[in-house]
């Protein structure tokens, strides 16, 4: 296999290679827009992955898991050669898992203001004790964050303040903030304003996208990444965008240009 062909993933996102220093993503946010038919959880895990290697400059992984359980998460890592028990043993990775009851009730029917507020609560005194510690490079990870409107009782306006709270840590501790959103949830209304709003504060949108042609046995995707503000050298900025197709494997995910396979 073409070992270029295999990171063009990394080579959208600006991995250079595998000891890339500074970490590129710092003070970005990167949002993962997918669809219940094709999923995009595969880039969370490889950017979490990535946050958690050895080699990596990042230090620190805050994950708010909406969707799954720790367990789940372990088990997927486990064949991707992470191990996020010893991870969160090591206090590398603060893991607030939501099916857990780590996210307060609010009164039945009412949006749940004070839930989100300590939620946030929770992730800043990790971000700023991490911060303190001298441990720099900090993730902040949401899956998913189509769900968390679930939990504030249906309030998007407390969700959309959730989030640029969550934002405001990107500068002022230059964190990388990674979400994951459902996009085709919203496929039988307007375009909300949550989306439009995740979508202008991306540094860098991922869509996972079914194939136009139609389904193949040996091709699961499309990924279309737009890296926005890329700096030519001439201090000039321009967005960057790569298109390519995938396929997850059990323990790996092979990344392509469309026609490259046979």
């Amino acid at each position: 296999m073409d070992h270029r062909a295999s990171n063009l993933l990394d080579e959208a996102l600006g991995f250079a290679d595998e000891t890339t220093t500074p970490w590129p993503l710092r003070g970005r946010v990167v949002l993962v827009e997918d669809q219940v038919e094709t999923s995009g959880a595969f880039v969370l895990h490889h950017l979490l992955k990535r946050a958690l290697s050895p080699h990596s400059s990042n230090d620190v992984v805050v994950f708010l898991a909406l969707s799954q359980p720790f367990s789940h998460y372990d088990r997927v890592l486990r064949k991707l050669g992470c191990n996020l028990t010893a991870q969160r043993e090591n206090n590398r990775l603060f893991f607030l898992d939501m099916l857990m009851s780590e996210f307060p009730d609010g009164d039945e029917g009412k949006p749940n203001k004070d839930g989100l507020v300590a939620l946030y609560g929770k992730i800043e005194k990790v971000v700023s004790a991490s911060y303190q510690e001298n441990k720099k490079c900090i993730t902040i990870v949401i899956d998913d964050f189509s769900l968390m409107e679930v939990a504030a009782n249906g309030s998007s306006n407390y969700v959309l303040d959730f989030l640029r709270y969550c934002h405001t840590l990107t500068s002022a501790f230059g964190c990388s903030l990674v979400v994951l959103n459902h996009e085709d949830i919203y496929s039988s209304t307007e375009r909300p304003a949550l989306i439009l709003q995740m979508e202008y504060l991306a540094d860098i949108l991922i869509k996972a996208e079914p194939l136009a042609t139609g389904l193949a046995t040996d091709v699961h995707g499309q990924l279309t990444v737009l890296n926005k503000e890329i700096w030519d050298g001439q201090g000039s900025s321009k967005n960057k965008i790569c298109n390519f197709q995938f396929r997850v494997k059990e323990n790996s995910v092979e990344y392509f240009y469309p026609g490259s396979r046979s």
